[in-house]
């Protein structure tokens, strides 16, 4: 190799006498190519410091063997389990798992979709954002001949391909586990009452309190934006209560985290004064002496090796949509 200038085939034939089309076969294993002359061409190639032209190779499938990722907050236990699952297909696939972090902006989320379309990766597996709506993405993805499959927080859309949990399952294990432990003042701090999630949790809760013969009392069921002072505020509304509950089931375990340090606060004992269960069944509940009474396990991993799995399915039939595959794995109740 002369200077920085790379190596080419032409350049190994001519070292090795042989034809251009000849190295290319070798290179890549062709079984009409010798076992002897693969070894000689691969040999020369390493001593030249051949490196494949990639945008040849992907001009010439129509590949650039990369997927976008876009989910909320990296940081997450949640998601990095998530990602985990995800790059293990991918490397089955030899493919690059390009991320983004929508930190649940919906410019932001948008933004990324844009700049991975400009990328051309092949295909897009996304968790929404906790504030982007549903429609938000029609218009998106309407333009893209780009395969996309959504995950965990998914769009209320017939037309996409979607992997999510079943919320109400692990709902109703919370509830009987509430009530057989002699809880009948249940309450429920939930997300952004926009967010499809919620909307779940909040018709889950209230089929498992029917389902125990329990009216649901309006002052019971609160939201929060999922902020630190989002939380708090929820919270100091069932505290306030001249009736106070005496178990919560909340939107996830962060959620959890802020409403024990501000019961603690206000003096609450906890798993004595008030019981706790969130979702997520996120691993930090090991590390703390009192942990919550329980946590509701989604399967990150599960969801995200799945629409990966559909992902990679749509890439090779070269699909955009196709018939939407939308999958579903039911929640479960871990207690502590």
């Amino acid at each position: 190799m002369a200077g920085n200038k790379p190596t080419t085939i032409k350049e190994i034939a001519r070292k090795l006498k042989i034809s251009p089309s000849t190295v290319s076969r070798a290179l890549n294993d062709h079984p009409s190519i010798g076992l002897v002359t693969t070894m000689r061409v691969k040999k020369m190639a390493e001593e030249m410091a051949y490196e494949p032209n990639q945008t040849a190779i992907f001009f010439k499938q129509r590949k650039t063997f990369t997927i976008g990722v876009i989910l909320p907050k990296l940081s997450e236990p949640f998601f990095s389990e998530a990602i985990s699952a995800i790059e293990t297909v991918a490397e089955d696939k030899k493919y690059t798992v390009l991320l983004g972090q929508s930190l649940d902006n919906e410019n932001r989320e948008a933004q990324i979709i844009q700049t991975f379309k400009k990328h051309r990766v092949d295909g897009i597996l996304i968790s929404m954002g906790k504030n982007t709506g549903d429609t938000d993405f029609e218009d998106i993805l309407s333009k893209t001949e780009i395969p996309v499959v959504f995950f965990d927080c998914v769009p209320d859309l017939d037309n996409v391909h979607k992997v999510y949990s079943d919320l109400s399952s692990g709902m109703v294990e919370a509830i009987d586990a509430f009530v057989d432990r002699g809880h009948r003042k249940i309450a429920l701090i939930n997300g952004p009452e926009a967010l499809l999630a919620s909307k779940e949790r909040s018709e889950a809760f209230l089929n498992a309190l029917a389902k125990q013969g329990i009216s649901a009392e309006e002052s019971y069921i609160v939201h929060t934006d999922l902020t630190e002072q989002g939380n708090e505020e929820a919270m100091e509304k069932l505290c306030s209560l001249a009736d106070r509950p005496s178990a919560v089931v909340s939107f996830n375990d962060f959620v959890t985290l802020d409403l024990i340090r501000y019961a603690k606060q206000r003096g609450i004992i906890l798993n004595q004064d008030m019981f706790f269960i969130s979702y997520a069944n996120y691993p930090l509940w090991k590390y703390m002496d009192n942990p919550p009474m329980g946590s509701i396990e989604q399967y990150p991993d599960v969801q995200a090796q799945k629409a990966a799995e559909i992902l990679f399915d749509c890439i090779d039939k070269k699909e955009h949509v196709a018939t939407p595959q939308h999958v579903v794995f039911p929640s479960k109740l871990v207690l502590k």
